[in-house]
């Protein structure tokens, strides 16, 4: 039978307050706490929290505290990538990140949902996978949905809200965001 978190990664319902998921999550607020307090500016011991807080990210990640998200080991992140001040990264499902990837202020990612049926949401939740390529820039304030893959060599303007794939090397902007240039 799987487990709650084999569930979860695999996009099926799982109970998110299982004991396991809630060590796992803990363990990254615990992590993001010495991140964001303690270590606040970014020096050799804040890379070494995010070396243990994010074991699947690329060379010269770059985090401006303070930084939110559920598990960290779930965010897979090419080399040269960079997270400004307020991202919040909702990793319930795999999310990956390419190379040369910049983040503004208050970036969200939700790879984390809830069923619409009621009664089901009461005890268990879902999430989906987003990807986002190479070479892209997401503005401040911007929010990428479940389940949203960005091509690469995209920008999604400030505070557009993502909702469904953007193809390669697209502008898209607005609520929810569309492509509105190619950038090619």
């Amino acid at each position: 039978m799987a487990t709650e978190a084999e569930k979860m990664l695999a996009g099926e319902l799982y109970a998110a307050f299982d004991p396991a998921l809630v060590a796992a999550r803990t363990r990254a607020k615990r992590l993001l706490h010495r991140l964001n307090v303690t270590e606040y500016v970014v020096g050799e011991a804040a890379r070494a929290i995010l070396a243990e807080l994010l074991p699947h990210a690329g060379e010269n990640l770059w985090v401006e505290p303070p930084f939110h998200c559920d598990y960290g080991h779930n965010i897979y992140c090419g080399a040269n990538v960079y997270f400004n001040v307020n991202c919040v990264v909702l990793d319930a499902a795999r999310i990956t990140i390419g190379a040369n990837v910049l983040f503004g202020p208050g970036v969200q990612l939700y790879a984390a949902t809830h069923p619409l049926d009621a009664p089901t949401r009461r005890t268990l939740e879902l999430a989906r996978p987003i990807s986002i390529g190479d070479d892209c820039w997401l503005g401040g304030g911007a929010i990428v949905c479940p389940g949203v893959s960005i091509g690469a060599g995209c920008v999604i303007g400030a505070g557009a809200v993502v909702t469904k794939d953007v193809p390669p090397y697209s502008l898209a902007v607005g609520n929810p965001a569309r492509v509105i240039k190619s950038l090619r």
